[in-house]
């Protein structure tokens, strides 16, 4: 029997929604168009065991081979801590490459990623803090919006908050993470020191327009009309 083209249409929909057009922009991140997946969103079941989950293990695990490597060198720029801080922070990219193409989306995957990131920005400031690679009042101001962050996002969560991670926080990321690789690899402090005041500010954005959402979401939630003022 043929199937009405109602159900049809329907499954169609479905199937679009469980199976995207994989273009370059897609897969590679750029492209994040449309809602989150189902399967990361609050009270989804966490589902650990992924291909993109064991990817973000490995990588957490490889935080503390880094900070022993780092803080056991004369100067903080031990080769082999320099290529496992490059090889975490960039595998970032992976976790995501392989939940797009493998469909494994999960609750705990969503809550990993960040918490990796920001352990390991954490330990690289702690690193070029101790053998003072760079300045140590930009690395406090880093460190104090990713502690903050790390505990408004626990607040935020128990109220029923959801955000998602904005493009400037996403952004900040590459200036970062490559302000901190090349103080580690050293003999760039300039290039480092520039990269560094860029993703502080871009942090500094990202983390503002996080609030301004919570605010937004909690005033909503208690049916509150949102104030005109930021």
């Amino acid at each position: 029997m043929a199937q009405p083209p109602v159900e049809r249409a329907r499954d169609a929909i479905q199937e679009a929604w469980e199976n995207p057009r994989l273009t370059f922009r897609r897969l590679s991140g750029l492209d994040r168009s449309g809602p989150p997946p189902p399967q990361t969103l609050a009270g989804a079941p966490l589902n650990p065991w992924t291909i993109p989950n064991a990817i973000g293990i490995v990588r957490l695990a490889l935080i503390p081979v880094f900070m022993a490597l780092a803080l056991g060198s004369e100067d903080g720029t031990d080769t082999a801590a320099v290529i496992i801080f490059a090889v975490v922070a960039w595998s970032d990219y992976a976790d995501g490459i392989a939940a797009r193409v493998t469909g494994q989306y999960s609750r705990f995957g969503a809550l990993l990623d960040p918490v990796v990131d920001r352990l390991l920005v954490a330990g690289g400031v702690v690193v070029v803090w101790k053998f003072d690679l760079l300045p140590r009042w930009a690395l406090a101001v880093l460190l104090a919006r990713e502690l903050f962050l790390l505990l408004a996002g626990r607040a935020a969560l128990r109220r029923g908050v959801e955000l998602k991670v904005n493009w400037w926080g996403r952004l900040a990321v590459w200036p970062t993470m490559s302000a901190l690789f090349f103080a580690l690899a050293g003999g760039v402090e300039t290039l480092a020191e520039v990269l560094l005041y860029v993703g502080v500010g871009m942090s500094l954005v990202a983390a503002w327009l996080y609030v301004a959402e919570a605010r937004r979401q909690v005033r909503s939630a208690r049916g509150v009309a949102p104030s005109s003022g930021a």
